[in-house]
């Protein structure tokens, strides 16, 4: 299955092209240019690059957030418009999840993908790998730093990736001491977005245009304004 899978929810944007597992091409960039810029040219590119067109695409894989949400409604918008004129399904897929998937190859089993939500928040979950799959130990949401890290096991390390892990650096540092582990791995997650996704396809579990929403844990800016 021929997968394009898609993540804007933080400025470091990435698009990835996969063949099932098999990942084709992967561009990833953290730049001061917003994704409606560069989203577009990046899949051209992919697709050029092995002699594809969108035409060959079966599937699609999403990163509906939690995160920015400029970023999530620019990848939202253009990946509905592809759902709606192809007919092909797309997998919605978390943020969170993705980026705790990057985390699981590492030798500790506790994972905490963590982004800054500002507000003195963050999104953030715990997962532990079991058994070569991820468990959700405490589900993803929006959560003040110290309401979230009392939840966490003191005696254990726990591996952290994110945008918010520099920012909450401190923090973790004196919640976990040396039990914290801070990844070294870059936030890029669209081949995890890809993989995610191809799990959901190939379970039948993808959906149509109409039913891709986005996954927000609080009000936009515009909206609390709104109100």
């Amino acid at each position: 299955m021929l997968i394009l899978a898609v993540d804007t929810t933080s400025s470091s944007g990435s698009t990835a092209l996969l063949d099932n597992e098999k990942l084709l091409g992967e561009i990833n960039l953290d730049s001061p240019e917003t994704h409606s810029e560069r989203l577009l040219p990046c899949i051209h590119f992919l697709l050029a690059s092995f002699k594809k067109t969108i035409h060959d695409i079966e599937g699609y894989a999403l990163a509906v957030g939690p995160g920015s949400f400029t970023g999530i409604r620019i990848g939202m918008s253009l990946i509905k418009s592809f759902v709606y004129a192809s007919g092909k399904p797309a997998a919605p897929v978390s943020t969170l999840e993705a980026l705790a998937k990057k985390m699981s190859f590492s030798q500790e089993r506790l994972f905490c993908p963590i982004l800054d939500a500002r507000k003195g928040e963050v999104y953030s979950a715990l997962y532990e790998r079991r058994q070569g799959t991820l468990k959700v130990l405490i589900d993803q949401g929006v959560y003040k730093p110290d309401a979230l890290f009392t939840q966490f096991p003191s005696r254990r390390a726990i591996v952290f990736l994110g945008n918010g892990m520099s920012v909450y650096r401190g923090k973790i540092k004196d919640y976990f001491k040396d039990k914290a582990r801070f990844s070294s791995r870059s936030c890029f997650i669209a081949y995890e977005i890809g993989l995610l996704g191809l799990r959901l396809l190939r379970e039948n579990k993808g959906i149509d245009s109409l039913s891709l929403e986005p996954l927000y844990f609080r009000k936009s800016q515009a909206e609390e304004k709104k109100k």
